[in-house]
């Protein structure tokens, strides 16, 4: 696999109450091509704020970003916008990111007319066969994005997130909110694309045993920092960091023996 995303020492602080607060404390890691790194930790270890700034959504203090050979943070205007096509961001609630009021087409529709990936007359084929890509039938086109159900709603954003045909995808709790059943197609679904697509995915969660299903290795991020990194099996069976630690033993176990 070759390198993809190199983040080295991205810090990013907030203010408050007089005083800053680090939500980025000198963040350095990597995905190669077709990889995924799951990105671990409580709620305010920084996950958000890391996907953010590696969105463009939010500008760091100092530190830089590597993506595709690219000095990431020195594009701006028009080339930043053509080359956000390469990094998606698939999010924790789609309703949250669309138009509640807008149909799954139009939906769909916009990233193929903002980066010119397909003319008018065949955006319509390429919608259908984005939700088929993702397991969704055609008939769903004009229907209001607010009445899909979740997992309906996240197919659409993850069909929306590969329009472009990126590189690589961010997703924030991208199934978090979603029952075990629909959790668990939605991540076959994601290693499906992997391996048709080559995507690496940075997978972001609070959940260990959700990103211990889906990555090659995982990252964990506590006050703003990455404490521990390591294979995904590594990490889970014989963590070394306290955060790591603490993440495991809050992953539910059977109970398989009498009490």
């Amino acid at each position: 696999m070759t390198g993809l995303l190199t983040v080295t020492a991205l810090s990013k602080a907030y203010s408050g109450s007089g005083r800053q607060v680090a939500a980025l404390d000198t963040v350095s890691l990597t995905i190669a091509a077709g990889e995924t790194l799951g990105l671990v930790g409580a709620s305010g270890s920084g996950k958000s704020t890391l996907s953010r700034v590696l969105l463009r959504l939010l500008e760091p203090d100092s530190g830089s970003i590597s993506f595709e050979g690219q000095d990431w943070l020195a594009l701006r205007g028009a080339e930043l916008r053509r080359r956000r096509a390469r990094m998606q961001m698939v999010f924790q609630d789609p309703l949250a990111a669309f138009n509640p009021l807008a149909s799954v087409a139009s939906v769909l529709d916009d990233p193929l007319r903002i980066h010119a990936i397909a003319d008018r007359k065949q955006r319509p084929a390429e919608i259908t066969a984005l939700l088929e890509r993702v397991g969704l039938p055609a008939t769903l086109a004009p229907r209001p994005v607010r009445t899909l159900s979740g997992g309906q709603r996240q197919r659409v954003a993850i069909a929306r997130a590969i329009a472009t045909r990126p590189s690589l995808l961010v997703l924030d709790e991208a199934v978090s909110a979603l029952d075990v059943t629909v959790r668990g197609r939605i991540l076959e679904l994601l290693v499906e694309l992997q391996r048709e697509h080559g995507l690496a995915y940075l997978f972001i969660s609070h959940d260990l045993a959700v990103v211990r299903a889906i990555s090659h290795r995982i990252a964990v991020m506590d006050s703003g920092r990455i404490v521990e990194e390591g294979l995904a099996a590594d990490v889970v069976n014989a963590p070394r960091s306290e955060a790591a630690r603490r993440l495991v033993a809050a992953v539910p176990r059977l109970v398989t023996e009498p009490v």
